[in-house]
């Protein structure tokens, strides 16, 4: 402030002088990693987070010092934390920090711990180099969570306690990457190690795909494995839990409405998950549970999961794999909060403090559901991205979210689906136009659209199978260049209320359906790319005269009151 004023809450940022304004607060203190400049993949999500920690800290008589390098958000306002250092979060910058507050030694052993899980991957991945300084990690320790981040170290530990992983492995070079994939099968899941939002990360059907994205992942993963997967079709599951060590306890089990592929950033997530059997949710419990003690952490934990059917009446009906850990705060955890009254980020700063779980009243397990459905849906600014894609995929577009909360599953999800810009009119028309892959899945939708009054236009291959199974469509080209109207024509010119197109495969930028696509985003009319989601919106299209709102705040549904207000 120039020495204007007393500054109560310094911001403080390092220049090459000899003067230092920011000597070292005296007492009990922590340092949180924030996440930096909000991007696609990490944003507000990290930040709730780290305010709620500083928030946390001082309810246990700690200072709280943020370090964190983006104006734009609620843990660099001034009356968040006790102390702000606005410098970038790498390992150099963050070691002078702790160095600082160390004191005139300036030793690690005399610094203040840093906690890492509240600042998503970019946060967790200082991890190894301030340990190796001597700085203290404050929570799980540097061994658990380079056990979680490091594939082969992991893939190890989750043999030794017999829950199963997809197949896969990390590999350093083309040539062992395509013998793993050969061995585990088309498709594959391509993705560096150590990224957020799902950088680079690819499904592969063949050989000559695998090849074109390992070039791009190779790049992005600076060095580190590149991780190959067997690409399995099911449902996607995921939890956020709060862990001693010892106890693990779980808020509450989402499931995605979009399967596996579709990063979970992208996806529509449901609590509590409406298909999940008794057996299954049971096992996911039990394997977040197991994993939890096993790595010995102490804070918070997410597990992303997939449900595969067997399909072959075998005893159990189906299979749960986990995708992967994370040791540390996920994009989710401010969702299940809110959805489930649990201060699961609070509770985790005072577990990283020295408290247990059971001192605070809980105890392992899934925790009672709430009388409510919550869905959250993914929210794109595709409009002010030229010449991006929007066909979703394993790596995260979405720039936001919403939630649609109420009693029913079908009123949650129309809620979710008309703040989020996806929901059909009750009347209209939808342009279709499916890869061959997806042909037969697609046809139960478009059917019962059809059905609803909806009129249906479809590209050349698409409006063949439509006419062959005496479904009633108009064909349009896809061709620009040939005829009129053509696919674009028709979204410019307002004809569709609905676009659903899938992709090919092929990424290059010229290929089928991306005109399709970028057209039906600038005209701002919704684009479905997953079968799933437009399933949902018909589904919530079809049900629509016989659906019932709940309108009450939030706190209102968490303790399920009626519409009286009386519980």
């Amino acid at each position: 402030c120039a020495a204007e004023f007393d500054a109560a809450t310094p911001y403080f940022y390092s220049t090459y002088e000899e003067e230092n304004e920011a000597q070292p607060l005296a007492g009990k203190k922590a340092v949180i990693l924030g996440s930096g400049p909000i991007r696609i993949g990490q944003g507000i999500e990290f930040d709730y987070c780290s305010v709620h920690a500083a928030w946390a800290l001082e309810s246990e008589e700690a200072a709280s010092i943020i370090i964190n390098s983006n104006p734009e958000t609620v843990s660099t306002d001034f009356d968040t934390s006790a102390r702000l250092y606005f410098e970038p979060l790498d390992a150099e910058s963050v070691a002078n920090v702790l160095e600082n507050e160390a004191g005139p030694d300036g030793t690690g052993a005399a610094a203040p711990p840093a906690a890492v899980q509240f600042g998503g991957q970019t946060a967790i991945n200082l991890t190894e180099a301030l340990s190796r300084h001597g700085f203290s990690i404050l929570g799980s320790t540097p061994e658990s969570i380079d056990l979680a981040e490091d594939r082969r170290k992991f893939e190890e530990f989750m043999d030794r306690l017999g829950i199963p992983q997809p197949p896969g492995a990390g590999v350093t070079s083309v040539e062992e990457g395509l013998t793993v994939a050969k061995l585990v099968g088309y498709p594959v899941l391509v993705r560096p190690s150590y990224v957020l939002g799902g950088r680079a990360m690819e499904i592969a059907y063949t050989p000559v795909e695998f090849v074109r994205y390992v070039a791009v992942a190779a790049e992005v993963g600076q060095g580190k494995p590149l991780l190959i997967d067997k690409y399995l079709m099911g449902r996607e599951v995921e939890v956020d839990a709060i862990s001693d060590g010892e106890d693990v306890v779980i808020p509450g089990i989402m499931e995605h409405i979009e399967r596996a592929g579709v990063h979970s950033g992208d996806s529509m997530s449901v609590y509590p998950g409406v298909t999940l059997t008794p057996e299954e949710s049971q096992t996911v419990v039990d394997y977040a549970v197991r994993l939890g003690r096993a790595l010995q952490i102490k804070g918070l934990l997410n597990v992303q999961y997939v449900v595969v059917s067997n399909g072959d009446g075998a005893s159990p009906a189906s299979t749960v794999y986990v995708l992967e850990v994370n040791p540390r705060a996920s994009r989710t955890l401010p969702f299940l909060s809110k959805v489930t009254g649990v201060p699961m980020v609070k509770l985790a700063t005072q577990v990283m403090m020295g408290k247990t779980l059971r001192q605070m009243g809980y105890k392992s397990g899934l925790l009672e559901r709430k009388p409510l459905y919550a869905v959250k849906a993914p929210v794109w600014s595709m409009a002010k991205l030229g010449g991006v894609d929007t066909s979703l995929g394993p790596e995260m577009k979405s720039t936001g979210e919403v939630m649609g909360i109420d009693r029913s599953y079908r009123a949650a999800l129309a809620k979710a689906l008309l703040a989020a810009g996806l929901m059909l009119p009750p009347q209209g028309a939808v342009l279709v136009s499916i890869a061959d892959r997806d042909k037969p899945e697609a046809l139960g939708p478009v059917r019962r659209l059809a059905s609803l009054g909806y009129r249906l236009y479809a590209t050349e291959g698409t409006a063949a199978t439509l006419e062959a199974l005496g479904v009633p469509v108009e064909m349009v080209t896809k061709k620009l260049d040939q005829g009129y109207p053509n696919v674009v024509d028709i979204i410019v010119e307002g004809r569709v209320q609905g676009v659903v197109n899938t992709a090919t495969g092929d990424r290059a930028p010229v290929r089928d359906g991306f005109e399709i696509r970028r057209a039906a985003v600038e005209k701002g009319i919704p684009c479905y790319t997953s079968l799933d989601t437009f399933r949902a919106a018909v589904e919530t299209l079809a049900h629509g005269s016989s659906l019932t709102y709940d309108i009450r705040p939030l706190r209102e549904y968490v303790e399920g009151k009626d519409a009286s207000g009386s519980p």
